[in-house]
């Protein structure tokens, strides 16, 4: 009796010892510091001359992403313990595929979007980050772009925003 209660303790207290750890492991990979309790989101401002709701869309979906992929609580006033901010810095559209015909097969929309990452609680300072991140989707010269314009910005800051959460927290 006493043999089988034995590796039954021995595992208890190995797993109470893991809660101890200064890093805090989640199913989506990320690896937030038990520290950390707060993120905020600046307004992302839109520095290009296209797209212009696409820094308050950005800005939300980021803030949603966090909410939905941490147990972090959102603050506002720029004074979470982590915090994003940056700016739309690129939204450009070219051709793309030339066909022996000297015309484009499909086109490209490219969006580029810097961030400044601070963790207030890494006292190294080694987890901060300010970085462009940039994505593109390509789409037909057939298609008509004003009809899938917000699709495309869509899936590009969807992919951007997975890149930044995994810099932050995936140690990516």
């Amino acid at each position: 009796m006493i043999k089988k209660i034995i590796p039954v303790l021995l595992l208890a207290i190995g797993f109470s010892g893991c809660k101890l750890a200064s890093v805090s492991y989640s199913f989506t990979g990320a690896q937030i510091s038990p520290d950390v309790k707060t993120f905020s989101v600046d307004y992302f401002s839109n520095k290009t001359a296209f797209a212009p709701d696409l820094g308050s869309n950005f800005t939300e979906a980021l803030k949603s992403y966090l909410r939905s992929r941490t147990n972090l609580t959102e603050v506002t006033n720029n004074d979470g313990d982590v915090r994003f901010e940056g700016q739309i810095v690129g939204f450009s559209q070219r051709p793309m595929e030339i066909q022996n015909n000297e015309v484009a097969a499909s086109n490209r929309l490219t969006i580029e979007i810097r961030v400044k990452y601070t963790n207030t609680k890494d006292e190294t300072g080694k987890s901060n980050f300010d970085s462009r991140f940039s994505h593109y989707q390509n789409y037909g010269i057939d298609e008509d772009y004003d009809a899938i314009e917000a699709d495309l910005i869509k899936k590009i800051v969807d992919e951007i925003i997975e890149d930044v959460y995994n810099k932050a927290f995936v140690n990516w």
